[in-house]
């Protein structure tokens, strides 16, 4: 009995079809994965949005990660954050700083509509002499 004869081109040709499914896949299948769990937590009310608007962000998310325009892996959030302290008046940027570096005290959330930072310094009075 003889062994079987695979055709080399057969296996070239299979070959040459999983390849690029397997490289095509992977950034679509990563974004829409991230659109169904986005679409269940609107779905489900876990959002913090009406449905709506979150399923319309949803999409638009989807649609702009399809473009490889979405990528927040790379984002410097503490730097964004120091640099809105940079349009206030000198005299209160250090505190601004101070706010924006986890000192002094903060409360709330994005959820419940607002992050509130205090931060509290004793400045001496000045003297009339």
């Amino acid at each position: 009995m003889k062994a079987p004869v695979i055709h080399s081109g057969w296996a070239l040709l299979g070959a040459l079809l999983v390849v690029p499914a397997a490289w095509a896949a992977t950034p679509d299948t990563d974004a829409q994965a991230r659109y169904q769990q986005e679409r269940a937590a609107c779905v489900n009310g876990q959002s913090h949005q009406d449905r709506a608007t979150c399923m319309r962000e949803a999409g638009a998310a989807l649609y702009e990660a399809r473009r490889g325009q979405l990528d927040d892996r790379g984002a410097d959030y503490q730097r964004n954050a120091l640099q809105r302290c940079d349009a206030l008046p000198a005299e209160d940027r250090e505190a601004c700083h101070a706010r924006m570096t986890g000192q002094g005290h903060t409360e709330g959330s994005v959820e419940q509509g607002a992050i509130l930072r205090e931060y509290r310094e004793i400045v001496p009075a000045e003297s009339t002499q």
